[in-house]
């Protein structure tokens, strides 16, 4: 079958020559044919992600055209606006991928509102929520590497679209030819018609008004003196986080120049994610050089960030996703009781995997902290719960340990530009005080006791790869671990029973250990991983850690 498709293309009239070339350089390569199209791309409510090139396997213009039908026919049933909102970001092709998606929609008699130059998550799903969209479209793979790309599927409230609709747009897929189905005018005619239309400067300044309105401090960075480095790893986020920092007053601010501009090749950091330190170095030795007070970098889509702080030695530590989430919900929670900004009642969010210290800071504060699903959609879902009661300004805070945070329900999934600002505004805020972020960590773990929370991966490619994934987690459920690192197993919750969590079905098991510790395990829902998630707490961080590798080390016979 993969041979016919195979063949089919090789016989069509292909507008990328870049996709000709491949299918002769693939030609009499059954492997190669095969990986590109004995399988088809799924859509899921993460939409697509693929490594860019020719068949049903790969991200091409064919597959976003598909896609884009399934997703026309379920919009047309919809009613409402009969809109979508669009935007992309600097990966390879992102530019060609969204005007493929517009002329598409446009075709199909439903309008378009494109931004006219990349911008990033955020901005999609605010302006799906100004304009009223039926649903938005994010062009982008996030922080995988230069050669992915994919297309993110948002619902009306500018959330990640619901496993519901994301079923049917998936129905809809399957029934379109991949060559010849999808509907088509050109950009040009889409313009002219009126059917296709940028994002109007109105748009954009009220999602700069909505961030820079969750200051818990306004003015105090005008005068903090706050040095910064910044790197926005060729991605999308230069023109809005600074944009915002410059109105919050933060004037000394030094971007990284290898990093600066929009590169979808990604020269300097093969993996552009603020997670991992070879994505930082270059900001790490800015930061050095300039004596910056703090080092930020946001990945390619600007939907995350990441930050490394000056400590009282002169060298600089990168934070974790958890620790960043706790200093903010401290700082959001103290700054607001402190200014009377606190609502009755506040709620924060969390997902399961994301740190219990969170729990005790949240305590401390009387705020409620939710625990959700792993997926910010989940925290846009408390959003919407909140917001149907009328109480939408109790929502203070949401973040997941992967370094995405939002404060604020103006949008429906992480922002790395209010996060960005935040990050400023706390650590300008602790230097006023002759303080610094490093010193209110320390504050917090010697009051809450040293908690650890690290991440393993486990990576499983090519077409035998999910099966495997699906192997290891249907072994470690059938025979449950009785003991990991000679820790006893206390409790394994497995949240593929909802009726013991509360929360939907997921793919996900969590192993509550003799003394505390916690392991979660879960496959990755855009990779083909399991991911290990490991808190434990110790008296210091060596005790936690040497724990932390204890346990490590005796699950990897478990992923091999």
């Amino acid at each position: 079958m993969y041979l016919e498709d195979y063949k089919r293309w090789l016989e069509a009239d292909l507008e990328d020559p870049a996709l000709k070339k491949e299918l002769e350089e693939i030609s009499g390569k059954e492997e190669e044919i095969k990986e590109r199209f004995a399988v088809s791309l799924a859509f899921g409510t993460a939409g697509l992600r693929g490594v860019l090139g020719v068949g049903s396997n790969r991200m091409n213009i064919y597959v976003v055209r598909q896609a884009t039908q399934g997703l026309a026919n379920w919009v047309k049933t919809q009613g409402g606006n009969q809109l979508v909102a669009i935007s992309y970001d600097s990966r390879i092709n992102s530019d060609v991928f969204a005007k493929t998606a517009a002329c598409v929609l446009a075709a199909n008699g439903i309008k378009v509102r494109i931004y006219d130059a990349l911008m990033p998550v955020p901005a999609l799903s605010f302006a799906t929520r100004y304009y009223e969209a039926n649903a938005g479209i994010m062009v982008t793979a996030s922080h995988n590497p230069a050669k992915y790309n994919g297309y993110k599927a948002y619902g009306p409230d500018g959330c990640q679209m619901t496993d519901e609709a994301a079923d049917i747009v998936y129905e809809q897929i399957q029934k379109t030819d991949i060559l010849t189905g999808a509907k088509l005018i050109t950009f040009e005619e889409g313009l002219e018609s009126g059917m296709i239309s940028y994002v109007g400067e109105d748009c954009k300044e009220a999602l700069y008004e909505a961030i820079e309105s969750r200051s818990v401090r306004p003015g105090l960075c005008k005068s903090a003196g706050l040095k910064l480095v910044y790197s926005p790893l060729n991605g999308s986020g230069l023109v809005p986080v600074m944009r915002v920092l410059k109105d919050i007053g933060i004037e000394d601010v030094t971007i990284v120049p290898e990093q600066q501009y929009p590169d979808g090749n990604f020269p300097t950091c093969p993996y552009p994610n603020p997670e991992i330190f070879e994505a930082l170095r270059l900001g790490l030795e800015l930061a050095k050089e300039t004596e910056a007070d703090l080092m930020l970098a946001t990945d390619p889509d600007a939907d995350r960030v990441g930050i490394a702080i000056k400590c009282p030695d002169g060298s600089y530590e990168l934070v974790s996703g958890n620790e960043v989430g706790v200093l903010l919900l401290d700082y959001i929670a103290a700054g607001r009781k402190e200014k009377g900004t606190l609502p009755k009642d506040p709620v924060a969010v969390k997902s399961i995997v994301s740190t219990p210290l969170a729990d005790a800071v949240a305590k401390d504060y009387g705020v409620e902290l939710r625990s959700v699903l792993t997926g910010f959609k989940w925290i846009g879902d408390q959003i919407a719960g909140l917001e149907a009661k009328g109480e939408v300004d109790r929502f203070i805070f949401g973040f997941e340990e992967s370094y995405g945070y939002l404060a604020g329900p103006y949008v429906r999934d992480k922002d790395a530009i209010v996060g960005s600002m935040l990050i400023c505004e706390m650590a300008a805020y602790y230097r006023s005080i002759g303080s610094s972020i490093k010193e209110r960590l320390e504050e917090i773990y010697s009051k809450y006791g040293r908690y650890l929370n690290q991440v393993d991966s486990f990576e499983f490619p090519g077409l035998s790869g999910m099966d495997k994934m699906a192997e290891i987690m249907n072994g470690l459920r059938n025979n449950p671990p009785k003991e990991m690192g000679g820790y006893a197993v206390v409790k394994v919750t497995d949240y593929k029973k909802p009726e013991e969590t509360g929360l939907p079905a997921a793919n996900v098991l969590i192993y509550s250990l003799e003394g505390g510790a916690t392991v979660v395990v879960r496959p990755s829902g855009t990779e083909p991983k399991i991911k290990t998630y490991f808190t434990t707490l110790g008296k210091d961080l060596e005790e936690a850690k040497s724990q932390k590798d204890k346990l490590a080390e005796a699950l990897k016979p478990l992923f091999s």
